[in-house]
């Protein structure tokens, strides 16, 4: 019989890795649009923390980009994954407290961007990735 447990936290990792890279991505880098607007990078990510009381803005900011969009790579790799796993947990953590709590678990016609389910399954993922640690396939497998 063939032991295929291995694969489970492969699976998580690279989920988790392509939700966070395209979620750290436009936080960390602005986007200019055709009308020569900018959308997104430190700036834009900094003034939404700022607005949810989180200072200071930039510094954290910055570390959300890294630990998601930096994270991200890690994980489809297999390096530090407990690690980064630790800091996606805290991450979602504290997104779910201070943007999407009050909002309920599936939100509801007064919160048009939804609940916080999406979110805990993100947080459940990097939870699991910290219990199981890397899986196959891992840089990590060789420490």
């Amino acid at each position: 019989m063939y032991d295929y447990a291995s694969y489970g936290p492969l699976l998580l990792r690279l989920a988790l890795a392509a939700v966070f890279i395209v979620h750290g991505y436009p936080k960390l880098f602005a986007k200019t649009m055709p009308d020569g607007s900018h959308h997104g990078g430190i700036t834009a990510t900094a003034g939404f923390f700022e607005s949810l009381g989180i200072r200071p803005a930039k510094f954290w900011a910055v570390v959300v980009g890294v630990v998601e969009f930096f994270g991200g790579i890690f994980l489809v790799f297999g390096f530090l994954v407990q690690a980064v796993a630790l800091f996606l947990a805290i991450n979602m953590a504290v997104a779910i407290w201070k943007v999407k709590f009050k909002t309920g678990f599936v939100g509801g016609p007064a919160s048009p961007a939804g609940g916080w389910e999406f979110d805990f399954v993100l947080l459940v993922m990097a939870l699991s990735l910290l219990l199981l640690g890397p899986g196959a396939y891992s840089l990590d497998l060789p420490l």
